[in-house]
């Protein structure tokens, strides 16, 4: 996936923070409209408090699981099969043909999710460590994942014929995990970024001049397999880029809507900004420069969710709503996102990073040259993120299929090794006074897509705590076998009190401590147990 970040700065953020503060939600939504204490402008947003739920949960495992994963080619498989040139377009051409003939509708119709174990899957998530789940509701590929009733080229009647995010949800709360849903056809993303390209045509060879597919209309499908459906419903009608989308954007606040009536979802995520942001594109992703953001409309989804919620709970708000590149001045009204990014401080209110083993959307050549993140790096970042005050949405992304492939799989069982051992020092705990110590707290702040230069060891230390006991956890294992938590100091401000007992969690036996000027003093096992990171169950006195 693109790096998208580009973040505006002063008051050219905060444009959209008077967008709609005089709408009501009715004039947006349709049906039922919650009513509620949230008002739809930014002010009266402000009350919001992220719930209990997630500041415990700390761990989501996400399904980045559309159509574009069956060509198993990795992400923006829908944008750039129309652009010449492109890997991914000659992909296409090879495997499928050219695509005024073969375009994205019909890699739609090849997705069966045959392979697909919602049942196991979630109990891998689960024993893993994950305490929510988050499927994807649609792409900027336009392709809805659930039975929706705004959008015909959905999951129920094209593909799959399943109703994927129903399904989803009703496996992972049928095993005790919060079900959330992450939605990224906003209206920029799709009307811009996505569709204008389907309307083009080769610019050389023996097809130069040959309209893709995306102009095609419901009467090119006689005698076809879509034969009554109109494509356009899925393409858009031809439009340049940067072009308003009035009806488009109706049409999105259905749908979202749609996804929030039919489901319930204790999670809403949307891949987009609080905030305009201007996508320059990149070598992934030529030809872009189109504004980003939903700024104008968030307050209105916010509100209608928020609500809704409160009243779904018998007044008690359990939603979390996540957007990224949100203003300072209304950073309590939402749970902020970062994108392959991260804090590198301590936040006030809970924060989530979202990041992926792989690609985004599946992509063949990870598994065949061993290429995914190792649980080595995602391990110890997690427990960075944990001392912050953060969650970590975790991407691990499933072939068109819907069977985990086998360094998944394996990535998968060392996840839940370690959770096994170690989650008493991470769910339900609180950042401590400072979140840690070590080399790595001295690094500057990482842009987003860098997690590669994260580097941690032994004298890299975090802190959770929970009611009076602290835990420290150390992001690596001392050759030697000692390891100083100079923090705990005697005399340190940040821990006064005297310390009555170590622990390190997986060892039964008792390991010899000292407490002195230098630090706190651990005598550890001559086999580690485990990996990646140890953690240290500290008692007072």
């Amino acid at each position: 996936m693109v790096n998208r970040r580009s973040v505006l700065s002063g008051s050219a953020a905060l444009l959209g923070l008077h967008g709609v503060t005089g709408a009501s939600a009715a004039s947006l939504f349709r049906g039922d409209i919650a009513d509620g204490p949230f008002l739809p402008f930014w002010d009266s947003l402000k009350s919001y408090r992220t719930p209990e739920w997630f500041r415990d949960a700390k761990l989501g495992i996400w399904a980045h699981w559309t159509p574009q994963c069956v060509p198993e080619q990795g992400d923006w498989y829908a944008r750039n099969m129309y652009i010449q040139g492109m890997p991914q377009y000659e992909h296409h051409l090879k495997a499928y043909g050219h695509p005024s003939q073969f375009g994205y509708k019909d890699i739609c119709h090849l997705w069966k999710a045959e392979r697909w174990d919602p049942e196991n899957l979630i109990k891998l998530y689960k024993d893993a460590g994950a305490e929510y789940f988050v499927a994807i509701a649609n792409h900027h590929d336009n392709f809805d994942c659930w039975n929706s009733k705004y959008q015909p080229w959905n999951c129920v009647n094209v593909g799959p014929k399943r109703d994927i995010v129903g399904t989803w949800a009703k496996t992972a709360r049928a095993h005790g995990l919060r079900f959330g849903v992450s939605y990224h056809g906003t209206p920029h993303r799709v009307w811009d970024e996505f569709l204008p390209v389907r309307y083009k045509s080769d610019t050389t060879g023996p097809l130069a001049g040959v309209p893709y597919d995306g102009v095609q209309t419901i009467a090119d499908g006689k005698g076809r397999w879509w034969e009554g459906m109109d494509p356009q419903l899925l393409n858009g009608k031809p439009h340049m880029k940067n072009t308003p989308s009035p009806e488009f954007t109706r049409q999105f606040l259905l749908r979202v809507q749609d996804v929030i009536d039919s489901y319930d979802p204790d999670l809403l995520y949307f891949d987009d900004n609080a905030s305009f942001d201007f996508d320059e594109g990149g070598p992934g992703a030529p030809d872009l420069k189109v504004w980003l953001g939903v700024p104008d409309l968030a307050p209105q989804i916010m509100a209608y969710y928020y609500n809704r919620s409160m009243r779904s709970h018998g007044g008690k708000l359990e939603a979390v709503m996540n957007l990224k590149e949100v203003p300072e001045p209304v950073w309590g009204t939402i749970t902020r996102d970062f994108e392959a990014a991260m804090e590198d401080k301590i936040q006030e209110a809970p924060w989530q990073t979202d990041a992926c083993i792989g690609h985004w959307h599946y992509d063949r050549s990870l598994l065949e040259n061993h290429r995914y993140q190792n649980a080595s790096l995602i391990i110890p970042m997690f427990v960075d993120i944990v001392s912050k005050n953060g969650n970590l949405l975790l991407n691990i992304p499933l072939p068109g299929h819907g069977e985990p492939d086998a360094d998944e799989m394996a990535f998968l069982r060392e996840l839940t090794d370690w959770h096994k051992v170690n989650r008493e020092a991470i769910k339900g705990t609180r950042p401590w006074k400072i979140y840690g110590e070590g080399p790595s707290t001295h690094v500057a702040k990482l842009k987003s897509y860098q997690f590669s230069q994260l580097k941690y060891d032994h004298k890299d230390i975090r802190f959770t705590t929970k009611d009076e006991t602290l835990y420290a956890i150390a992001l690596g294992w001392p050759d030697d076998g000692k390891l100083v938590i100079t923090s705990l100091a005697e005399n340190n401000p940040n821990y006064p009190r005297g310390v009555g007992k170590v622990e390190l969690l997986g060892y039964k036996s008792e390991i010899r401590w000292t407490r002195n000027s230098a630090g706190l003093e651990i005598e550890l096992p001559q086999v580690p147990r485990g990996k990646y990171a140890y953690s240290f169950r500290i008692l007072p006195a």
